[in-house]
């Protein structure tokens, strides 16, 4: 009965969600953790491994801006200026193959569509494409983030045949005797936990989620986490929101080929992408 109460007030806020006009700000933080990374070379001593495993966590900490109104959205990286990290032996890890602080991923709910600028090394590509819908299951629980309640819902991803594929190819690898600067694990369902807040009844949160009807303000997906440390609601002034233009046009399948050739190109004959550290 609790359960078909909370999904009747569900159906409600998100119907007259769409009768108040929302805008607003809001911030997240990142966080991935290493614990199913693991790092192993013959080339690095241990110190080194270390060093390399620490420069990895430092990169995926970072901190998004999601500026919303009832029917649209921008998410980015928030711009900061890098502080030096002296002791560091001039190793910088660069992670990520595309995007960056630039990049922005424009989400119009009207229309069902998306629109983000990516990078691969200097080659500028704008991507269109439909959002992808989810299938949210409702669950009993409820908590509060800040000011905010909030309520859970998840994703249950299936592992793909392209998943067992890649391992498979893994593990032969590793028969054969070829190494690897990163272990891959057995791959396995993936579920993705969301916690949204009615108080704000807009169907939006980080990255490419959204279709709950309240702002996501805490979302757990894979080893990563996002969570909302900061919402100006309403403000007095303008939010600009506005989907990125530069690049050349492709879709979603069309990048996708594109970053994967790419990715072969940089592989040598054993399939291993090489780090270079200066």
């Amino acid at each position: 009965m609790k359960k078909l109460l909370l999904r009747s007030s569900i159906l409600l806020f998100f119907a007259n969600s769409f009768a108040q006009n929302y805008h607003g700000v809001a911030y997240y933080a990142s966080q991935t953790q290493m614990k199913d990374i693991k790092i192993s070379s013959s080339d690095m001593d241990p110190a080194m491994q270390e060093k390399l495993a620490e420069s990895m966590k430092k990169a995926f900490e970072k901190t998004f801006v999601l500026s919303f109104n009832n029917f649209e959205s921008v998410y980015q990286e928030e711009e900061k200026l890098e502080a030096p990290s002296p002791g560091s032996n001039g190793m910088k890890i660069q992670v990520g193959f595309s995007g960056g602080i630039k990049s922005k991923l424009y989400k119009n709910f009207k229309t069902k569509t998306y629109t983000t600028d990516r990078d691969i090394f200097g080659k500028e590509f704008l991507i269109s494409d439909s959002l992808e819908h989810f299938k949210w299951e409702i669950l009993e629980g409820q908590k509060k983030i800040g000011n905010y309640t909030c309520y859970k819902a998840q994703i249950t991803i299936p592992v793909t045949s392209q998943d067992l594929k890649d391992f498979e190819e893994f593990k032969k690898k590793q028969q054969e005797g070829k190494t690897n600067l990163f272990t891959l694990n057995e791959p396995k369902e993936q579920i993705i936990e969301a916690w949204y807040t009615l108080d704000i009844p807009v169907s939006n949160g980080p990255n490419k989620y959204w279709g709950l009807p309240g702002l996501i303000l805490e979302l757990h997906e894979g080893n990563t986490t996002y969570l909302c440390s900061k919402i100006i609601l309403n403000p007095e002034e303008k939010i600009e929101i506005k989907a990125p233009k530069e690049g050349k046009k492709v879709n979603q399948k069309e990048f996708d080929k594109i970053q994967e050739k790419k990715l072969k190109s940089m592989t040598n004959e054993d399939g291993v992408i090489e780090i270079r550290m200066n």
